[in-house]
């Protein structure tokens, strides 16, 4: 079967060429989503590989509509993609699961769930608060946006009425992630790179050369 015979110029122009705009469309707008997640999470050197594709797509794209004004099927497909690359780029920001968050819990009784939070591997920090209905705990962890499910569900098996926030945070300086497969991929960090260890240098010290602090009493 000669594929040329099917596509024809009127089925190119009303059904191909707009397919290929919106498809064009739905990924330069994916890609613009990805490029400002990296830019908030401060990967400098991801961010323009992502913005030279995104603008590469987008003059392909639009380098057939300005050439074909007057098509009202190219304008729609154009649009239809810029809506559906927005669902789109959004989807796949929640599949990456990029970055960290900081979680704040209030509650009252949270002594099982401070206790199981730690050992699962998270850093758990905790403050003494007064609320409407009398004394609460604020609970204070810093975990990988991937792992918010988990401990979610970790609050609501042992205080379903706790109250708990989420905040994006572009970095932590030092912060202990949840669960096993956390530590093991911190350890393989280590082994990648490991950090250089300071040898200690035993200094021989003499009694008569330190020098008195003490003044002598007149």
């Amino acid at each position: 079967m000669n594929i040329a015979s099917i596509v024809t110029p009127e089925i190119y122009t009303w059904v191909v060429l707009p397919l290929l705009i919106f498809l064009a469309r739905v990924v330069d707008v994916s890609l613009d989503t990805i490029r400002i997640l990296f830019i908030s999470k401060r990967l400098k050197y991801l961010a323009p590989v992502i913005g030279f594709f995104e603008v590469l797509v987008w003059l392909l794209a639009m380098r057939q509509v300005m050439q074909n004004l007057d098509n009202v099927g190219y304008m729609l497909a154009y649009a239809a993609g810029f809506a559906t690359g927005n669902f789109v780029g959004m989807y796949i920001e929640q599949l990456l699961s990029i970055g960290k968050v900081i979680i704040r819990i209030i509650s009252r009784d949270c002594d099982g769930l401070i206790e199981t939070l730690r050992s699962c591997g998270c850093g758990v920090t905790t403050i003494d608060a007064q609320g409407l209905g009398g004394p609460v705990k604020i609970i204070f962890s810093i975990i990988n946006r991937s792992d918010i499910t988990k401990v979610v569900a970790k609050i609501r098996e042992f205080n379903p009425q706790a109250f708990y926030s989420l905040e994006d945070i572009s970095s932590a300086r030092e912060e202990v992630t949840y669960g096993d497969f956390a530590l093991k991929r911190r350890r393989l960090l280590d082994y990648l790179w490991p950090k250089k260890k300071i040898q200690s240098v035993a200094v021989p010290c003499r009694l008569h050369e330190v020098p008195a602090l003490v003044k002598k009493p007149d």
